[in-house]
C-alpha cells in the first residue's frame, strides 16, 4: 500500500472512530443534558408522559427509563431505584408503563461493550497503520531528524573520461580525488586539503556529474542531497538533518557530501522580512559549524552546486568552509563536440551527419542542452521509421529545442505570410552584410510552438568570450530590421516587432548603463537592475542618481537605437531588391537555407 493511500485510510480510520462514539454517546445518553428526575416527575404530574418502558437488573434495583411524551419526544433517563420508579407511575393513572427484567451482563453486552469495541478497534488500526508507515522505534516522528541523504553505489561506473568538454574542470578536482587516494602525503607535509569545493554555473553545465566522477574516480562513498531536504516547517528540524548527515558519512570516511542546490538552505542571513531565527538560518548555522566548527570531519569532503553564487552567505565561502570555488561555465567548440560524441555511442548516425558542424552551430548549448538534442533527433528518426539519425533529424530537433516545433498545418492568411516574409528577410539581410553578426543558417515563415510566426536563424563562425561595442551595435540593428522592413514595403506596421524592440532598448540600455559605453555618462555604473532577492535590502537602497542623470541615461539610449535604425534602414533601402526576391522565395517555399539565401545576392 502506497504510503498517500496509508494516510488517507489512517485519517478515514480515524473519523469514523469519532463518528462512532459520537453516536453511541448521542444515543445512549439523554436528549437534553438538563433532564433530571425531578423533571420526570413533575411532566407525571402534569400528565404529559404518554408511556414508560423500564429496563431493571435482576439483582439490584438500578435501571434505565426510555419515556414517550404525548408530543413524541422521547427522552432516557438512569434511576438508581426502580421501585420507587414504579410507585411514582402507579400514582399516574393516564400513563402507561412496562418493566423488563434484564441480566447484569446483558447491560454490559448493549450498553457497555459497544464502546469497549470502538475504542479497541480505533487503538488496533492506530498501531497497524502507525506500525505499516515505520512504526515502534522507526516511526516516522523518530525518524524526522535523519537525514535524507541518498548513497549512490554507482560511481564506479562514472569516472572522468565519461565527462566530456570540462577539461580545465577536471584539473581543478583531480587534487581532491588524489586527496581521497592518498591523505597521508598531504597530511605529512602539514598541507590542508579544502575541506569544501562549491560548483557554480549556468543549469545543465554538468555540476552534479562531476560530483559524481570524483567520488568513482576516487573511489569512495558518494552521499547526494539536495538543499531544500533540510529544511522543514518545524525548527530545530533541519540542523538535526545535518548533524545526522555528517555523523553517518564520518563513520564511512573518507567520503564525498554532495548537496545540489546549496542556494536553497545558504542563502545570504539578515537580508529578508522578519526575524533571523528561522529554520533556515539555524540548519545554515549547523552546516557552518559541521564543515569548520568545534568538530573535526576527518576526510569528509562536502562539494556542492548552485547557479545563484552571489546570494550565498558571505561565512559559507570563507576559507575553511568552501574553499575552492569551481566555474563549470557553457563548452566551447570543442567541447561540444566531445560532448556530442559521447551521447552519441549508443545512437547509429547517418554518413551525412557532421558533429564537428553541428558542434559549431549550437554556440551557447550546454551539456544537457546537446544530449536533449540528440534524443530528439533520435525520436524523430524513430517516428520515421528509421534506425538511424541523419542531419535532417538534427536540424529539426534544433529548431524545436531552441526556437519550438514548427506548426505547419497551422491555416495563416497570404497577407500575414506575406508580412512574415518581409519581416524575416529583414533581420537576415543585415545578419548577412554586418560584420559582427551571422552568417545565416535557416529563414523560415513557418509559425513555431512558443509564438513566433518564423524565425531566422543565425550561424555564429566562432565562441565568443566577450561581447564588443561593434557586436552589440550589430545586434540592434538586426533586433530592428523587421521592422524597417515592414515600413519599407507596407503601407502599415504590425506588432510583429515588439520583441525586438525590447530587446534593442534591453542591448542600449546596457550599453550606456553597464558596460560604460557612453562617452557622455562615461565609464559610471548605473545599472540597478540588481539580481539580489531579498526584500529587505531592496526597501533599504535607493537609486545611486538623480533625475537628471536618468533623463540623459534616456536620451543616450534612445540615440543609440535612433542610429541604428537610421543606419539598418539605408542597408536594408540599398538591398531593396534583394528583400523582395528573398520574401518572394519564402513565400514560394516558406524555408530557404544558407545556400539559397546567399544565392540572392549574387
Amino acid at each position: 500500500m502506497k504510503k498517500g493511500v496509508k494516510e488517507i485510510f489512517f485519517y478515514l480510520t480515524v473519523v469514523a472512530i469519532i463518528v462512532g462514539i459520537v453516536y453511541y454517546v448521542t444515543v445512549n445518553s439523554n436528549v437534553s443534558q438538563d433532564y433530571t428526575y425531578e423533571s420526570f416527575v413533575e411532566d407525571l404530574k402534569e400528565g404529559q408522559i404518554e408511556n414508560v418502558a423500564i429496563k431493571q437488573n435482576k439483582e439490584i434495583p438500578t435501571g434505565k427509563l426510555t419515556i414517550t411524551y404525548k408530543n413524541d419526544d422521547v427522552k432516557s433517563l438512569f434511576v438508581p431505584d426502580v421501585n420507587k420508579v414504579v410507585d411514582d407511575l402507579a400514582k399516574a393513572k393516564d400513563t402507561k408503563y412496562v418493566v423488563k427484567d434484564v441480566s447484569r451482563d446483558s447491560i454490559f453486552l448493549t450498553d457497555i461493550l459497544p464502546l469497549i469495541i470502538i475504542l479497541a478497534t480505533g487503538i488496533f488500526f492506530f498501531f497497524m497503520i502507525n506500525g505499516s508507515m515505520g512504526g515502534g522505534a522507526n516511526s516516522k516522528m523518530a525518524n524526522f531528524g535523519r537525514s535524507r541523504a541518498r548513497l549512490v553505489n554507482d560511481t564506479k561506473n562514472i569516472n572522468f573520461e565519461k565527462v566530456a568538454g570540462l577539461e580545465e574542470e577536471k584539473e581543478e578536482l583531480a587534487e581532491i580525488v588524489d586527496f581521497l587516494k592518498d591523505p597521508k602525503k598531504y597530511i605529512e607535509i602539514g598541507a590542508r586539503i579544502p575541506k569544501g569545493v562549491i560548483l557554480t554555473g549556468p543549469p545543465g553545465t554538468g555540476k552534479t556529474l562531476l560530483g559524481k566522477a570524483v567520488a568513482g574516480e576516487a573511489g569512495v562513498p558518494f552521499y547526494i542531497i539536495s538543499g531544500s531536504d533540510f529544511v522543514e516547517m518545524f525548527v530545530g528540524v533541519g540542523a538535526s538533518r545535518v548533524r545526522d548527515l555528517f555523523a553517518e558519512a564520518k563513520k564511512n570516511s573518507p567520503a564525498i557530501v554532495f548537496i545540489d542546490e546549496i542556494d536553497a538552505v545558504a542563502r545570504r542571513r539578515g537580508t529578508g522580512m522578519g526575524g533571523g531565527h528561522d529554520e533556515r538560518e539555524q540548519t545554515l548555522n549547523q552546516l557552518l559549524v559541521e564543515m569548520d566548527g568545534f568538530s573535526a570531519n576527518e576526510g569528509i569532503i562536502v562539494m556542492a552546486a548552485t547557479n545563484r553564487i552571489d546570494i550565498l552567505d558571505p561565512a559559507i565561502l570563507r576559507p575553511g568552509r568552501f574553499d575552492r570555488k569551481v566555474t563549470v561555465g557553457r563548452p566551447d567548440v570543442k567541447g561540444r563536440e566531445a560532448i556530442l560524441n559521447v551521447h552519441a555511442k549508443n545512437k547509429p548516425l547517418g554518413d551525412d551527419v557532421k558533429l564537428d558542424e553541428v558542434a559549431r552551430i549550437t554556440a551557447g548549448f550546454t551539456g544537457a542542452d546537446l544530449e536533449n538534442l540528440l534524443n530528439e533527433a533520435a525520436i524523430l528518426a524513430a517516428k520515421d521509421k528509421r534506425k538511424y539519425i541523419i542531419q535532417k533529424d538534427i536540424n529539426k530537433a534544433m529548431i524545436k529545442v531552441g526556437i519550438g516545433t514548427e506548426r505547419k498545418s497551422r491555416i495563416i492568411s497570404d497577407e500575414e505570410k506575406k508580412i512574415t516574409a518581409y519581416h524575416e528577410m529583414g533581420h537576415a539581410i543585415l545578419f548577412h552584410l554586418l560584420p559582427n553578426v551571422g552568417p545565416v543558417h535557416t529563414v523560415s515563415i513557418i509559425p513555431t510552438g512558443m509564438g513566433a510566426a518564423g524565425y531566422t536563424m543565425p550561424l555564429p563562425a566562432k565562441d565568443e568570450m566577450f561581447l564588443t561595442r561593434g557586436k552589440m551595435i550589430d545586434e540592434i540593428m538586426v533586433d530592428l530590421g523587421g521592422r524597417i522592413a515592414e515600413e519599407l514595403v507596407l503601407d502599415d506596421i504590425t506588432t510583429g516587432a515588439s520583441q525586438d524592440i525590447k530587446q534593442a532598448t534591453a542591448t542600449a540600455k546596457a550599453m550606456v548603463t553597464k558596460y560604460g559605453m557612453s562617452e557622455k555618462l562615461g565609464l559610471i555604473n548605473y545599472n540597478d537592475d540588481s539580481d539580489d532577492v531579498f526584500i529587505g535590502r531592496d526597501l533599504a537602497h535607493s537609486k545611486a542618481y538623480g533625475e537628471n542623470t536618468a533623463t540623459a541615461i534616456d536620451e543616450e539610449v534612445r540615440g543609440i537605437v535612433s542610429k541604428c535604425y537610421n543606419d539598418a534602414k539605408n542597408i536594408i533601402t540599398e538591398n531593396i531588391d534583394v528583400l523582395h526576391k528573398g520574401a518572394q522565395l519564402l513565400l514560394e517555399k516558406e524555408k530557404i537555407n544558407q545556400e539559397e539565401f546567399e544565392a540572392l545576392f549574387a
